[in-house]
């Protein structure tokens, strides 16, 4: 499994209904489920992002999936980022050239 991390914002619909967000965040957490990924941690931030949440999946298909699913509802809107652990990045590091 991949790591993901997901930037997320309200979109206007989604900070209109802020009071939801926990009951959205359980919503997503299905979503990620039904496609095949793991919502790790959620976390509400401050600053550039309205919310925070690492994600492990498969493949980059299912966490695209699992972005555009939540992102038609309206609520907010993604950035989704592949992370590394020092582990991965060794073999990596190996191909620099």
């Amino acid at each position: 499994m991949a790591t993901y991390v997901t930037l997320i914002n309200f979109t206007d619909q989604g900070i209109r209904n802020v009071k939801d967000t926990a009951n959205r965040a359980s919503t997503y957490k299905k979503l990620a489920t039904q496609l095949g990924c793991t919502l790790k941690e959620i976390y509400w931030t401050q600053g550039q992002y309205d919310v925070v949440s690492i994600i492990d999946a498969p493949d980059d298909a299912a966490v695209t999936a699992l972005a555009m699913s939540v992102a038609k509802l309206g609520f907010i809107r993604t950035q989704s980022l592949r992370a590394f652990t020092l582990a991965e990045l060794g073999p990596i590091m190996e191909k620099v050239v």
